[in-house]
């Protein structure tokens, strides 16, 4: 299966430059090599059927192919060696607690903007930077209850951070399924290879709500609040809330009494404690924030500062979430917990800082250009693959809005053995692992692998055009 199969000149997760085996990736090799390919192929359909009966999918916005697609899994599994992965889960965990240090600070004192580590002008301007809720205690000083930063590896081996996503990171549900359709597909993998399980995800974010619970007499009771069945993620909302035994519940569904939060039933109404909300800021109160929104809770604000109602993730966390803010994560790194960073961020330039806009603009047609806000791959120029008039228009929004753009140099990412047109080849990928930070810190033993199933593609987003893989943290 894996003859003719090519490293190239990147990383590749299974073989080294010159073509041997990773000695972690053999014990896998040598069972996909003992298949024949028409059982491999046998057994991939088992899992593309497995997803389809399942309905596992993802909406696509904007497309005149309909929106709503089965998500794109590849069989061949993505597999991280013990020793990797204590390095990853120290780095994760380090970074998680000093962002949550970071967003407490800007909050109350501000002292990493006093003391002139961050330039407060980047803060004050950020779009997702609530001002309103400064003084506004949340429990246990806890902001980011889940986060997935997506970390690539770049030619070298090297993990980096790309991004953070704070405010509502999506995908762990198809790690999940993932997980379940190579079972079915491979029944007698996991145990002979060793693979740590992945099944604790919905318990621990369960115990998470449960810990940020305002009311600590009795279960607590949680929701999961979704935008509703036209949302990218709502099969993801209902898997996630069906995995943890609670409801799940649209804007409407809810109501404010006295500054509480209660859920319309069948039997009355029901005090609600705990939202894991699935619906940004923008929209979660109409009376604070959009006045069009009809996915939110009126009056919801009100209940949340009066300390009635816990929100995962919290109010304001999309700050954590910005691109140029993202820069700053290793002098945060320093500034509060008095360390070096543990996972390094790619080398980023900020388009307001002069030196930084001179070298963008002269080095356009090579880097890749992110707008701070927006995420998807959406928002995005791809220097090397642009066309002279997308590089232009880049170059014309960069001047007219130099806060709003960062650039950072192509990374090759690292490729894995994924099964495309009939034969084994290398796609690029990153990994999307999903942390939880209630009375500790848990992360789930690896993470959504996800590919660019486009030859070439370094976009790895479903919505354009990528699919996922099972990841396999060894024990």
């Amino acid at each position: 299966m894996f003859e003719g199969y090519a490293a190239d000149n990147f990383y590749d997760e299974m073989f080294s430059s010159n073509n041997e085996v990773r000695k972690h990736c053999e014990p896998l090799f040598k069972k996909f090599q003992n298949l024949e390919t028409n059982d491999f192929l046998s057994r991939k359909a088992t899992s593309e059927l497995y997803f389809m009966r399942q309905g596992i999918t993802f909406n696509v916005y904007h497309d005149d192919q309909g929106s709503e697609r089965i998500f794109p899994f590849d069989p061949v599994p993505r597999v991280i060696p013990a020793d990797e992965w204590e390095h990853l889960e120290a780095g994760l965990t380090q970074r998680i607690v000093a962002l949550n240090l970071f967003l407490h600070d800007i909050y109350h004192d501000q002292e990493i903007l006093k003391d002139e580590v961050i330039p407060r002008f980047y803060i004050e301007q950020a779009r997702h930077f609530r001002k309103e809720f400064r003084g506004v205690d949340v429990p246990a000083d806890i902001y980011i209850h889940i986060c997935g930063s997506d970390l690539i590896r770049g030619a070298d081996g090297t993990y980096y951070v790309l991004e953070d996503n704070a405010r509502c990171p999506s995908g762990a549900s198809y790690l999940l399924e993932n997980r379940n359709a190579l079972k079915r597909a491979f029944p007698a993998l996991f145990d002979s290879l060793g693979v740590r399980p992945v099944a604790s995800y919905p318990r621990d974010l369960l115990n998470m709500l449960h810990h940020i619970s305002p009311r600590r007499e009795g279960e607590p009771v949680c929701v999961l609040l979704t935008p509703g069945f036209y949302n990218s993620a709502y099969f993801e909302h209902c898997y996630l809330a069906r995995q943890m035994g609670i409801d799940i519940v649209e804007g409407k569904d809810l109501v404010v009494m006295d500054r509480f939060v209660y859920m319309r039933t069948t039997r009355g109404l029901v005090r609600v404690d705990v939202i894991y909300r699935r619906i940004d800021d923008d929209f979660i109160d109409p009376v604070v924030f959009r006045k069009d929104s009809v996915l939110g809770v009126p009056g919801l604000m009100n209940a949340y500062m009066a300390g009635n109602v816990a929100l995962a993730n919290a109010v304001g966390t999309g700050v954590a979430d910005d691109k140029v803010i993202y820069y700053f994560v290793p002098q945060m790194i320093e500034y509060y917990l008095g360390q070096k960073p543990i996972l390094p961020n790619v080398p980023t330039y900020l388009a307001s800082e002069d030196k930084d806009f001179d070298f963008i603009m002269k080095n356009l047609p090579e880097l890749v250009v992110k707008a701070a806000n927006e995420s998807g791959g959406y928002g995005m120029l791809m220097g090397p693959q642009a066309t002279p008039d997308e590089i232009e228009d880049f170059r014309a929004r960069i001047k007219e809005d130099r806060r709003n753009y960062i650039a950072q140099p192509v990374v090759a990412l690292s490729r894995s053995p994924t099964w495309c047109d009939g034969a084994m080849e290398g796609r690029h990928i990153d990994l999307r692992p999903y942390i939880i930070y209630g009375a500790d810190v848990k992360i789930v033993p690896g993470g959504l692998t996800r590919v660019a199933l486009n030859k070439g593609s370094l976009v790895v987003n479903s919505s354009q055009g990528g699919g996922s893989k099972d990841t396999w943290v060894l024990k």
